[in-house]
C-alpha cells in the first residue's frame, strides 16, 4: 500500500497529488530555493498537507500519481500553481518546461491543447504578452 492509499479522503489526496508535483517541479533544477520553499509551504497550507506529509513528498516527490481534476477550471488553477512556482525565479528551463508539458497531459489535455496553453502561460508569466491580449486580461 503507498503512503496516499493511506486516505480515505479523495480530495486529500488530489491535493496531496498535485502537492507532490509541485515539489517535484520545485526540486528539477537540482535543489530547491528558498523563494520555492515559501511557496511549498504556502501550497502545503492551502492544500491542507500535513507536516508528516510534507516530509515523505519532500523525500520522495515523485511516488505520486497525477489525480486531474473534472472541471477545466481547477485543471487550470494546478497549472497556474505549477507556473508560480517555476517562475519564481523569473525563467523556465527545459526540464521545468518537460514536466509541465507532462503534467498537463496528465491533467487531461491534449498534446495539441497541453502546447498552448503552456505557450500562453509563459508568455503571460514571462511578462511577453502581446496588446490584445493584455486588454483582454485587464477587462475581464
Amino acid at each position: 500500500m503507498s503512503f496516499v492509499d493511506l486516505y480515505d479522503n479523495s480530495e486529500h489526496r488530489k491535493n496531496l497529488a498535485h502537492f507532490a508535483a509541485i515539489a517535484t517541479l520545485a526540486a528539477v533544477d537540482g535543489e530547491i530555493n528558498p523563494e520555492e520553499i515559501t511557496l511549498l509551504n504556502r501550497f502545503a497550507q492551502k492544500l491542507d498537507i500535513t507536516d508528516l506529509e510534507y516530509k515523505e513528498v519532500m523525500r520522495k516527490p515523485t511516488i505520486y500519481p497525477i489525480d486531474p481534476p473534472t472541471s477545466s477550471e481547477r485543471r487550470l488553477e494546478r497549472l497556474y500553481d505549477l507556473f508560480k512556482i517555476i517562475f519564481v525565479d523569473h525563467m523556465i528551463d527545459d526540464d521545468e518546461r518537460v514536466l509541465i508539458k507532462k503534467y498537463a497531459i496528465g491533467l487531461g489535455y491534449s498534446n495539441d491543447a497541453a502546447n498552448k496553453i503552456i505557450t500562453r502561460s509563459i508568455n503571460i508569466f514571462g511578462g511577453q504578452i502581446d496588446f490584445e491580449d493584455y486588454v483582454y486580461l485587464v477587462k475581464h
